[in-house]
């Protein structure tokens, strides 16, 4: 490297190329909250109206199932049979082409087609995010002067397509929407008067309100288009309708029906706090820019309430990328934090400002550096790449400081600036290029590991190790001259210069002879040593794991469950008791609810974190505990998952087996109660529940022949009466919306009234329904659940407040193995399924990385036994220091506690090479092991103290950082700051005893080579 000492231009040249094209890439690269992954499913949504859970599970859902799972890419597959509708989701595995499978799945779906029964409207397939249960933005849409179908037409119309048009946005839906309908209120007195039957009002629509293609006339000049009157489009067109005719006269649809432009049959309510809405729920697509679609979002949606009609208003009711903003927000706050701590550091210890510029300079030109290369790389700025920056800010300043302190040293030494600089470029060239490699070489195992773990922190791990290898390359090029340029030379230094380095001398030769007793008491130190190593195993087995920490995101779902067979209406007093009760609270902004029959999905928005005395964590007990007092529904409190996996709950549980849901539901409830006897949940439940009411009709058969019809016929008129289904569509100012006939709501408020409906026999009579069939009362199962095509059930639940994901999981697995047959087989969704498949990945890549830093050091130092005393003298004690912490509870062992154990490996390893290279370099140059470890413990001493001291307080602002997304900063922040401090003082002392125990001992070396080199001369004299 003596080229760069020589021509210094060179050097600046170098840096300063690196610095310009980080500069580009910084303004141009997109940010994110996580890494760009595509984590989807594809949900299979199919309609078999009037029908029983079994017959459509039959029917409809197995020979989906059957499709989906030979889908390549398919991760698993489960499903949800109800009455009348099936939905099958194939889950596909990380960053798989969604478009691909989508296309697939399409093809395959119409090979089967003609297995699905006449009647079940075609499979609809939509692609869906799996790390969001619902959408990102829900826009909250108010219209005084409009009815709700009138502002749905006009949402449908105006609104939605500028939405959709931004660039990233999936899918554009309306939550609690109700699309305009033709509504045929049958009247069931009247059509009995006149002798009408259901089956003719629905042939008199099918056949009277049609599309007619009539075709053109032409000649040889011009053409003509033929067009008609065939479709009905407005109420009064249909009301005269006419059904029947008769000598004298004819029968309207409206002397027997009342018929109004009304609202389409709705599956959603939309909530705003104790009010009613429509929501606008818009989803981007996997991967895609989310606070660029914010920002463009809030944009058009200022452009969008300039024109909206008088009293019409959109505001944004939940906002999902605030947290991201936040947690952007507070992540830069901490590099600039860490950036002046470590400046300060540096100062204090180096004693001038200009010595200190050595050092501080590589910090912007390695995190430039670093964004160049994220660029390059394809990487975005997002939490993890920037927390790497963060880390790198203690890192990269390494390098530097022990090139310019042993200029300085050299200087000191009487040595000229350009002689102290080659000296030093020339000493420290396999030292800093074996401590940089071995750093980012820790990392590279991350790069190759499965799953949402390796997706999310490859760019974290090849972000860092791109930031130390820039710093490297700093270090061996402009340190060395930029040190010998500003420092003073001997007896030049300032004051403050001379104190620190008389302070650093006393240091060093107490250092020294506390170092030379303790060789004293070796095989003290290294029995000691050994034990404290192995409290590791203990530490780790006895620490709280979790796949990663819950953070702060300022607000709490909501997931509800109302009784069986209920009804959107009967939620909506419940909820708004619930609603009253958590808005009465000082913290609460916000509640938004998307209402289902018999569920709800929903969100508390509370105040930012710096307004609020208590964090979310702390809330959600007391949340609980009030929604525990609403009595007609049940609303389950959880907390925004930390990472994007699937899943809405903290534990979920499978349970698979051939058995039937009757046989399976007494284990399900058993599991339940062990899980709560286990105190690990705050609350848990299953999703199997039989309790759903349910009429069956029992047709005589032999009855309806008898009266010359079939059972079709009769189901045709009955499902006309009450099945809500549309007969066709009609023309409402271009857009085509659905004629619905059905029975006045007071003529089918109960079953009984049902059976009193007429239908019509083959010779024109009217018969009740309750002559030609019988009615019987059972209690099914409220949904038939599958996984990967086998019966199953869910346990999910909560954990209590102090626990962890870990523990509560490991209860409820404990618990299937003294409660479930052998038959029966256990697997996970959700978090639960990322965390077993992937919450001790990163202890492997621990290993691996270990046995990665062990063959580098053995090609540096040419020896299988130098890298051992690095690697025994100083990783096993910082570990243990470091796995303390997690032991002791402050922090868990989660993904990001487990990059904080592989950062610290190769940080601790770089002070051990440190004093190994120069202790060899020493002995090679004659003097004794005892003496070349004593001298090079002593002259590492400073440069060992300053990088600690630099990565130490350069990591603490993690260790404080509060508000967005600090969980996870707090947690690798303690083990890296505890490992750095524990470790350094345990290398100090440990690593010097471990090197007179097994370290080379060149002396004899040299003589053994001498012996045989002598013995060679001889043979050949010989």
């Amino acid at each position: 490297m003596d080229i760069f000492v020589k021509k210094p231009i060179l050097a600046i040249v170098l840096s300063l190329v690196i610095v310009a094209a980080g500069l580009l890439a910084a303004k141009n690269i997109a940010v994110l909250q996580f890494p760009q992954i595509e984590s989807s499913s594809l949900v299979i949504t199919t309609e078999y109206t009037g029908v029983s859970a079994e017959t459509v599970q039959g029917f409809v859902t197995v020979p989906i199932e059957r499709v989906a799972m030979t889908i390549p890419g398919v991760d698993y597959v489960d499903s949800s049979t109800t009455a009348g509708s099936s939905t099958v989701t194939a889950w596909l595995r990380l960053n798989e082409d969604s478009t691909a499978a989508l296309s697939e799945l399409t093809s395959r779906l119409s090979q089967i087609s003609y297995e699905l029964p006449q009647g079940a409207q075609d499979p609809s397939v939509n692609v869906a995010r799996v790390d969001r249960a619902g959408a990102t933005f829900y826009l909250d849409v108010r219209a005084d002067a409009m009815t709700r179908a009138e502002l749905t037409d006009f949402l449908s119309r105006e609104v939605n397509p500028q939405l959709a048009s931004i660039e990233g946005v999936q899918k554009i839906n309306l939550e609690g929407a109700r699309n305009p309908a033709m509504r045929v209120w049958l009247d069931p007195v009247k059509l009995a008067a006149m002798n009408i039957g259901s089956n003719e009002v629905f042939t008199a629509l099918q056949q009277n309100n049609v599309i007619a293609p009539l075709g053109k006339t032409e000649n040889s000049a011009y053409e003509i288009d033929l067009l008609s009157n065939t479709t009905l489009k407005t109420a009064k067109d249909f009301e005269n309708l006419s059904i029947k005719s008769f000598d004298g006269g004819s029968i309207h649809l409206g002397d027997v029906a009342r018929v109004e432009e009304g609202e389409d049959r709705g599956i959603t309510d939309g909530r705003v706090d104790l009010s009613q809405t429509i929501y606008i729920a818009v989803s981007p697509l996997p991967g895609a820019n989310e606070i660029e679609i914010g920002d463009e979002l809030y944009q058009r949606l200022e452009k969008i309430n300039a024109n909206l009609p008088h009293g019409a208003n959109i505001s944004i009711a939940y906002d999902g990328t605030l947290y991201m903003r936040d947690a952007l927000k507070e992540i830069f706050t901490t590099l600039l934090e860490t950036v002046i701590l470590v400046g300060i550091v540096v100062l204090l210890l180096m004693g001038s400002l200009r010595s200190a510029l050595v050092p501080l300079i590589t910090i912007p030109i390695s995190i430039l550096g670093s964004i160049a290369m994220m660029q390059v790389m394809g990487f975005t700025m997002n939490l993890l790449t920037i927390l790497a920056i963060v880390l790198s800010v203690g890192l990269v300043v390494d390098d530097a400081i022990v090139v310019v302190e042993n200029v300085a040293r050299h200087m000191r030494l009487g040595r000229s600036r350009i002689q102290a600089a080659l000296i030093s470029s020339r000493e420290l060239l396999a030292p800093i290029v074996a401590m940089t490699i071995t750093l980012a070489l820790v990392y590279a195992p991350i790069g190759f590991v499965d799953g949402i773990t390796g997706a999310l922190f490859k760019e974290f791990a090849f972000t860092l190790a791109t930031a130390v290898l820039i710093s490297g390359v700093v270090a061996l090029t402009l340190s060395p001259i930029m040190s010998a340029y500003v420092l003073a030379e001997k007896g030049a230094e300032g004051a403050f210069t001379q104190r620190v380095n008389r302070f650093f001398d006393r240091l060093g030769r107490r250092y020294s002879k506390a170092l030379l007793r303790s060789f004293s008491y070796k095989p003290q130190i290294a029995m000691a040593a050994v034990i404290i190593a192995l409290l590791v195993i203990p530490f780790y087995l006895f620490s709280a794991k979790e796949l990663a920490p819950i953070e702060d995101q300022s607000s709490i779902y909501l997931i509800g469950e109302s009784p069986a067979g209920s009804t959107l209406k009967y939620s909506t007093p419940y909820l708004n008791e619930a609603v009253a009760m958590i808005l009465a609270g000082k913290d609460a902004d916000s509640i938004w609810h998307i209402v289902n029959s018999g569920s709800s999905f929903g969100g508390i928005n509370f105040v930012d974190f710096s307004e609020r005395e208590q964090s979310v964590q702390e809330l959600l007990p007391e949340v609980y505990g009030q929604l525990s007092q609403v009595s007609g529904v049940r609303i389950l409190p959880v907390l925004p998952l930390p990472l994007p996996t699937a899943g809405q709950f903290e534990v979920e549980m499978v349970v698979q087996a051939q058995d039937s849901y009757q046989q399976m539901l007494n284990y399900a409830y058993q599991l339940v109660a062990a899980a709560y006897a286990s105190n690990q949940f705050m609350f848990v439940d299953t999703d199997l529940k039989i309790d759903k009411p349910q009429a069956k009709l029992v047709f005589n058969h032999a009855r309806i022949t008898d009266l010359g019809m079939n059972v079709s016929e009769v189901v045709s008129q009955v499902s006309t009466m009450v099945a809500e289904e549309e007969v066709n569509r009609y023309d409402a100012n271009g857009r085509a919306y659905r004629v619905i006939p059905l029975v006045e709501n007071s003529n089918r408020n109960h079953v009984q009234a049902v059976m009193d409906l007429q239908i019509k026999t083959a010779d024109g009579e009217l018969v009740p329904l309750h002559n030609i069939a019988s009615l019987e009362h059972t209690i099914g199962p409220r949904k038939m659940g599958k996984f990967n095509q086998k019966n199953a059930f869910r346990i999910y639940g909560g954990i209590a407040p102090g626990g962890t994901s870990d523990q509560a999981l490991a209860a409820l697995e404990s618990a299937a193995l003294e409660v479930l047959p052998q038959n029966y087989v256990i697997d996970y969704a959700g978090n639960s399924r990322q965390l077993r498949a992937e919450g001790n990945s990163m202890i492997s890549v621990l290993g691996i990385a270990i046995f990665v830093v062990y063959l580098v050091l053995s090609v540096q130092f040419n020896s299988f036994r130098s890298p051992f005393v690095v690697l025994l003298g100083s990783v096993p004690l910082a570990l243990s220091g470091a796995l303390s912490f997690t032991f002791l509870g402050l922090t868990s062992m989660n993904i990001y506690a487990q990059i904080g154990f592989i950062t610290l490996v190769g940080l601790i390893a770089k002070n051990g090479i440190l004093i190994t290279e120069f202790a060899n370099e020493l002995q090679q140059e004659g003097k004794s092991k005892l003496d070349a470890i004593i001298e090079a413990a002593k002259v590492r001493l400073r440069p060992i103290l300053m990088t600690t001291a630099a990565t130490v307080l350069g990591h603490f602002p993690l260790v404080l950082v509060t508000g967005a997304g600090a969980e996870s900063r707090n947690s690798i922040g303690i083990i890296l700051v505890a490992g750095m401090v524990i470790g350094t003082v345990f290398t100090l002392f440990v690593l010097p005893t471990v090197y007179l125990l097994i370290g080379e001992d060149y002396a004899k070396k040299t003589n053994k080579l001498t012996d045989n080199m002598a013995d060679l001369s001889l043979a050949k004299v010989i």
